[in-house]
């Protein structure tokens, strides 16, 4: 790492730093390993039935997304950190390193807790892709013109929910390729996409670094781990431990913990702090992160029960039901663009989460009206209103807290947006998932009662191919596993159809919840200020700070 000083030909206070040109040079391999990230979470989502089946492991099968989801979410405000002190493109390149070992270790997994433990590793690489990513774009442009590049993410993440279930449910189907097993090349498939990131980013991504010697707060990231893991790990099992068990209240009891003393350990560091508390005293960075922990627990029940409602009620398959989120990410995609040049033009963005939030509650409660018998198309436009209000949001709350951080601290504040969105859909997840499976089987129950007196009812069952089911409908239905719902598509649609009505109205409970907590988003983000977006991008507000002060400290390229 080479160390250069400010030259006389040095671009002048106010003068950019980088052209349009070097921006969407840098944004190539910015791109390549957000496509990395984004690409794998619908892959996997798509294949892991089945990898799961392969493995043996279907019950285990939570483990292996909770790993990589514990160790994402605790990884990403140390990126940020380690990132503010060492420069963005060393840590951005050891990111995209771990992730490629990850995938090509998760790859030659036998069992799924060796598959659970490889993908922590890919967690790891996975928490950096993302917050570096955007502080990166932080550096090279200003808040005001960073709704426009911000669009380029959005299409990487667009052409990831396409592709990720079709290329997913591809390989997942394949007895093999390339003489190794399809379901492998899941995560296979990263290594030439990393290899390809590493070497890009390696040549573009130079930009200047000015380097401040602060102590690692390693007790802070220890205790940080120690409060979210049993947290994060009682949301994912706490279902099948019971919410009061004993397993579950230690877990609570160590979690609470755990944060009480990061607090405590983030007020004594002070500067040095992971995650420094006078980031709270600022009235954006703190409401703009109860916002995003809101959107990321509002987003997650959109996205966690649309897919159950198209498979599961609708019938359609994995790949399929990928296809058609389409209208979602085209909501998300023109909502964005839409937005981010408008507050280029205008500097004005307040307006955009608003207008986002009550279009995001709005449809999550239309779409707790849907039923089984609900046209298709219903659904699909409600995907489009949804994703627009996803798009107003998450870029714009982003740039609010970037704009409103010092330079020096842009790394943790990008870092945060992501991390308590994450954190707000890991609890979104976990809640949503668990009121749908708490409820569904008294709500199939109900409707068996009220199926078995009708006249096809009791015709459906008398015939002998159903005799089976007729035998499992002793118990009140019980005996049916909900974890396994392939037996619907075999059943007698008459059969089949008090199954489809109860995860119908426990989807709709979802999403019923899932508007609720929008509706506290929409109430909250009235409260925002807005801070004048300034038109100096991070390396620029740099170089004005130490055009004002005494001579510039060296800075490195990264």
């Amino acid at each position: 790492m080479s160390e250069t000083t400010t030259r006389a030909d040095a671009p002048p206070p106010g003068a950019a730093l980088l052209t349009h040109r070097q921006i969407l040079t840098i944004l190539s391999g910015l791109l390549l390993g957000l496509f990395l990230a984004a690409l794998d979470q619908m892959i996997v989502a798509t294949a892991m039935k089945t990898i799961a089946d392969e493995l043996h492991g279907q019950t285990l099968q939570a483990w292996a997304t909770t790993a990589y989801l514990i160790t994402a979410t605790v990884s990403t405000p140390l990126y940020g950190k380690l990132s503010d002190i060492y420069g963005r493109k060393p840590m951005y390149l050891t990111a995209i390193t771990l992730f490629l070992a990850g995938s090509l270790l998760s790859g030659i997994a036998n069992s799924m807790y060796e598959l659970a433990a490889f993908r922590a590793v890919q967690g790891l690489g996975a928490g950096g892709l993302m917050s570096l990513a955007m502080a990166i774009l932080a550096d090279i442009t200003s808040p005001r013109e960073r709704s426009r590049y911000t669009g380029y993410f959005m299409a990487v993440f667009g052409i990831s929910s396409v592709a990720g279930p079709v290329v997913g449910g591809l390989f997942a189907g394949m007895e093999s390729f390339l003489g190794t097993a399809g379901w492998r090349w899941v995560f296979l498939i990263n290594v030439p996409i990393a290899l390809v990131a590493l070497v890009v980013v390696g040549k573009v991504l130079n930009i200047p670094h000015q380097r401040v010697n602060h102590r690692i707060d390693f007790v802070g990231a220890g205790l940080l781990t120690t409060g979210l893991v049993p947290l994060l790990i009682v949301a994912e099992q706490g279902r099948g431990w019971g919410w009061a068990s004993g397993t579950s209240i230690a877990m609570y009891v160590i979690g609470v913990l755990g944060l009480i003393g990061f607090v405590l350990t983030e007020k004594r560091m002070g500067d040095e702090a992971l995650l420094p508390l006078r980031l709270f005293k600022r009235q954006t960075f703190a409401l703009g992160n109860v916002v995003n922990f809101l959107l990321g627990v509002g987003m997650f029940g959109g996205m966690v029960s649309l897919p159950l409602y198209l498979q599961i009620v609708k019938g359609y398959s994995a790949t399929e039901s990928g296809l058609m989120m389409l209208p979602l990410t085209l909501g998300i995609m023109l909502a964005a663009g839409t937005s981010g040049n408008i507050t280029a033009k205008t500097g004005r963005y307040k307006v955009f989460p608003v207008i986002g939030f009550g279009l995001m509650t709005a449809a999550l409660f239309v779409f707790s009206t849907v039923g089984t018998d609900t046209s298709i198309y219903q659904p699909l436009a409600l995907m489009f209103f949804l994703g627009a209000g996803l798009g107003l949001c998450m870029q714009t709350l982003l740039v609010a807290i970037q704009n409103d951080a010092e330079p020096r601290d842009m790394g943790v504040a990008t870092s945060s947006a992501t991390f308590f969105r994450q954190i707000g859909g890991t609890v979104g997840t976990a809640v949503f998932l668990s009121i749908l499976f708490s409820t569904v089987g008294d709500k199939i129950g109900n409707a068996l009662r009220t199926a078995a007196g009708t006249p096809d009812f009791q015709a459906a069952l008398a015939r002998p191919e159903n005799r089976e089911f007729a035998a499992g409908l002793q118990g009140g239905g019980t005996a049916f596993d909900l974890d396994n719902t392939e037996f619907l598509t075999k059943l007698d649609p008459v059969l089949a159809r008090p199954f489809l009505d109860g995860f119908s109205s426990s989807i709709d409970l979802v999403f019923l919840v899932g508007g609720l907590v929008t509706a506290i988003g929409f109430a909250v983000i009235w409260f925002l200020r807005e801070v004048p977006l300034s038109n100096r991008s991070g390396l620029e507000r740099v170089q004005d700070e130490n055009a004002e002060g005494a001579k510039p400290a060296p800075v490195a390229m990264h």
